[in-house]
């Protein structure tokens, strides 16, 4: 991975994935789950990790960069035993360095535990100020190990019950898979913000983050993992608990709009069924005059091919996708920032010249990337652009483990409808609503949409006063 900023882009930053597997001895263990996170490397690609559990020990290696880049056979050959936990990450809290990488390893009295986690804490502030006044040294700036610390410190010889107080304590996101020297298990937080799925190959279960890792390594869906649900597999099989909570169904949006791979399932939904859907209810909604529909790759492509069928305009690549260029590189110069977008994108003029043209993407942040694109169709002799967006406009910050902008930086939050389009200088905007974006997705108003609605499915950091914990409830004797 090399050094420098990230380009602000039109879309929300990736989440992170996890992944683990209970193999009964699999002497193939690492390498499998070295295949689990290639799958899911579009969740992350700042750093990620293994973890394998020997029976004894928990051996572990991870490192900055890509997967590939991060392992090799020899090292894999060294990460041998019957449980494996997982890891990639985009940094939504806490720098992007090695110190950060997971799955965290952490030594206590009941042995080793390894912990790999998508989401993000709320009340983390709070948890870290309060764990250090009772003596907790911290090794990393992730929220994570405090979930990790807070496991350690409440198991008393039953880690389900360990888990189920932290879960209590803990306030936000969260999808884990955690390896002890005997044991694997998954966990989502009570709303089930973040996804994770179970499945099986053989002898062997699976935890994943979606549905496509299980397709890579030739492993089957069982099911979603529930929200407040502690599933453990050891050598007695699977058990399955719930944590005392009051428990929703709400599920981040984005998981269906951009963040999932397209051959992934979640909730029985297909995602690019999903995205195709929502262009054929964008067309309903927004329909254009016009020649051709083009995406801005990936992410708009499936809803912009079921734009074009809806309206019956032919589909065509019009921009071209650098897939050599990762999600971070250097940043060119304020005098030669226009290379940033060219480097990942550029436009087949042959397809687009003296056309009208409808340009589908999946969403609009900041709306710097998606200008300079519009301005490279004008140049490209495009005679209009009628631009389409196949969500509503993002008008909240995320902080369940998004890493978006504020809300002064969301184009959304502060320009009408028409002033983004001038903004744009595009010659029409359309935007799903959520009411269609839902309608493509199906099962009604069981997700997180705050980012579009600012409904939060449980308190935010501006109200934190509200959701303190009594400090009787928190207390652990060390």
């Amino acid at each position: 991975m090399c050094n420098g900023e990230i380009i602000p882009k039109d879309s929300f930053k990736d989440e992170c994935g996890v992944f683990g597997i209970y193999g009964d001895q699999d002497p193939g263990i690492s390498r499998l789950t070295y295949y689990g996170l290639y799958a899911l490397q579009h969740r992350g690609q700042e750093s990620c990790g293994i973890a394998v559990s020997t029976g004894k020990n928990i051996e572990f290696h991870k490192g900055m960069g890509l997967v590939a880049e991060v392992f090799s056979d020899e090292i894999l050959e060294t990460l041998q035993g019957g449980i494996s936990c997982g890891h990639v990450r985009y940094s939504t809290s806490g720098q992007s360095n090695i110190s950060n990488a997971q799955p965290l390893v952490v030594k206590y009295w009941n042995g080793n535990l390894a912990l790999a986690h998508n989401g993000n804490l709320v009340n983390a502030e709070e948890l870290r100020k309060e764990l250090e006044r009772e003596g907790a040294i911290f090794q990393t700036s992730v929220d994570s190990e405090i979930i990790a610390n807070l496991i350690s410190r409440l198991d008393q010889g039953n880690i389900v019950e360990a888990i189920k107080k932290a879960m209590k304590i803990v306030k936000g996101a969260y999808a884990l898979v955690l390896a002890t020297r005997t044991q694997l298990i998954g966990i989502r937080d009570p709303n089930g913000i973040r996804p994770l799925s179970l499945g099986k190959k053989g002898n062997s279960l699976i935890f994943s983050s979606e549905s496509c890792a299980f397709n890579t390594i030739g492993a089957q869906l069982l099911r979603d993992v529930e929200p407040g649900e502690i599933v453990v597999v050891d050598e007695d099989g699977l058990q399955s608990y719930f944590v005392d909570l009051p428990r929703k169904d709400k599920l981040c949006i984005f998981e269906y709009i951009y963040f999932a791979r397209s051959d992934s399932n979640i909730r029985g939904k297909n995602i690019y069924m999903a995205r195709r859907r929502a262009g054929e209810i964008l067309f309903s909604e927004h329909p254009a005059k016009a020649d051709v529909v083009i995406s801005v790759p990936d992410s708009g492509t499936s809803a912009a091919m079921g734009y074009a069928q809806a309206a019956g305009i032919p589909f065509a690549e019009g921009l071209v996708k650098n897939r050599y260029v990762g999600r971070t590189f250097i940043q060119p110069k304020q005098s030669m920032r226009k290379i940033g977008v060219a480097l990942k994108l550029n436009v087949l003029e042959n397809i687009v010249r003296g056309k009208r043209v409808v340009l589908v993407d999946d969403s609009i942040v900041r709306g710097t990337t998606i200008t300079e694109l519009v301005e490279k169709l004008r140049i490209a002799g495009v005679s209009e652009v009628h631009l389409r967006v196949s969500s509503p406009p993002v008008t909240y910050p995320c902080y369940f483990g998004i890493d978006t902008p504020s809300k002064k930086e969301l184009v959304g939050a502060n320009l009408s409808i028409n002033e983004i389009q001038k903004k744009l200088g595009v010659d029409s905007i359309g935007y799903l609503s959520l009411q269609g974006l839902i309608e493509a997705i199906g099962k009604e108003d069981n997700y997180c949409e705050a980012c579009f609605s600012g409904s939060y499915p449980i308190d935010i950091p501006k109200e934190r006063s509200k959701m303190a914990f009594a400090k009787e409830d928190f207390h652990v004797e060390i």
